[in-house]
Order: structure tokens, then sequence, then C-alpha cells
């Protein structure tokens, strides 16, 4: 009389099949994957040699329009800046109120107008690219400097004569005359713009600008590749072991 075969331990499925295959058509994601040529790179990423020309001839035609911008600036310092009384007595210029405060004024005037066009710029240097980018920084930096010169410029071309002893003899002795247009902190007049149009780009960039993408969140369905194996039980461990450890369901009868 023959016992009953004793039934092969129970094996656990393959990692292959206890995991379902991915939707038709899904990859996984890899963060270190370049992007495909052509397009844009996202935040976060390194943007290839097409967007960086691209960026690179933005930034220029940026830093143009700002510069051009610096003939309206010098218009209106012209326009809006103090003008300093002299008057002459045919021997000498003489400065018609020593105690007038018009050539402070004047610096004050270009130093605040600088700001509010380095404020305007930026706002429309982000509105026209949000990613933003150095090369974009770096033309709006510039374009602010030039436009600060030629603003100068043209404030002082345009302005009164700086050839104060031929304008007195001019007016003749005892007429008030406007003194020539000036800037005494060229320094901080010349910084005003380009430094308000990259701190205001940067807050931004900082509050309003693109985020860097979220890493996607893997579903129950997909299991990761550094999960831990899962221990067998003691019955399946005592089973491949050999040890005896799983007790089978029947044995052979003992010969009498």
């Amino acid at each position: 009389m023959t016992a009953p075969l004793t039934p092969p331990p129970h094996e656990p499925e393959s990692e292959s099949e206890s995991q379902p295959e991915p939707p038709s058509g899904s990859q996984p994601y890899d963060p270190w994957q370049a992007p495909a040529s052509g397009s844009h790179a996202l935040p976060g990423e390194q943007p290839g040699p097409q967007e960086r020309r691209a960026e690179l001839r933005q930034a220029g035609v940026i830093a143009g329009v700002l510069t051009v911008a610096g003939v309206l600036l010098g218009l209106l310092w012209l326009w809006l800046a103090p003008r300093v009384p002299l008057v002459s007595d045919d021997t000498a210029v003489f400065l018609k109120n020593s105690e007038g405060e018009e050539a402070i004024g004047a610096d004050g005037t270009f130093v605040l107008l600088a700001l509010a066009f380095g404020l305007v710029s930026a706002a429309a240097v982000f509105l026209f690219r949000r990613r933003g980018g150095i090369p974009l920084v770096v033309g709006l930096a510039l374009g602010g400097l030039l436009g600060s010169l030629l603003a100068w410029g043209v404030g002082t071309w345009f302005g009164p004569t700086s050839d104060v002893v031929a304008h007195a003899k001019e007016v003749g002795k005892g007429v008030t005359f406007d003194a020539p247009l000036e800037l005494h902190a060229v320094g901080a007049a010349m910084l005003a713009w380009p430094i308000a149009a990259m701190i205001v780009h940067l807050g931004l960039t900082a509050l309003f600008g693109p985020r860097d993408p979220e890493p996607p969140e893997w579903g129950g369905s997909y299991a990761s590749p550094y999960a831990a194996v899962a221990e067998p039980s003691g019955a399946e461990a005592g089973a491949e072991s050999g040890d005896g450890g799983g007790k089978v369901a029947g044995e052979w009868p003992e010969r009498s």
C-alpha cells in the first residue's frame, strides 16, 4: 500500500510574475535622462546648446532695448531736474541762492528716475521670459548701465550750455540764467538702474517663477527596485533548507 505523496511546498512567485506590467506606452522615470533634442529644459535642468543660443540672442535684444530707453530717461531728467540759478556782474559768476539745494536735487531726480526704470524693465523682462537665466540677467544689468550712461549724455547735451562764461556774457549783467545740468554722485547714479533691475527681477523670479518639478510618486502596483525582499515564513524556510522545519502531510509506513 502506498501513502499519498507529499505535495511540493508552495513556491513564491518570481518577482517578474508578481509585479504587473506597466501600461503600454509608458516609460519609467529617469531623473538623470537628458531631455530630447529640441525640447525646452525643465526648471533645474541645464539648457541645451540651442536654448543657450536663444537666451544669448534674447539677452542682446534686452540690452539694446534698455540702452535705447536711456534716451527717454535723459529727456525726463532734463525736464524734471531742478535748475541751479546763476547771476553775473561782468566780473564773475555767482550762485543766486547760495543756500539752495538744486544741485543735489538734480542727482536725486536722476537716481529716482533710474530706480523707476529699473523696476519697470525688470518686470517687463520677467513677463517676457518667466524662466529667467543668467544671460537675461546680464543683459538686463548691461542694458541698464548703458542706458544710464546714455541718459546722462542726453541730459547734459540738450541742457544748458557748459560754457558758463560765454552764457553770462550773452545774457548780460544781473540777469539770472541756468547752470549746466550735472551729476555729482556719478557712481551711484549710474548703478541705480542696473542694481534695481537685478534685485526686482530676482525677487519676481523667487516669488512667481517656475518651481523645480517634484519626483513622481509611484503607486502601489509598482515595486521599488530598492525595496527589501520579503523574508520567507518558517514553514517555507524549513522546506527549502531541508531541516525538517515544515511537517509533511504523510509518511511512508514502517515495514513489519
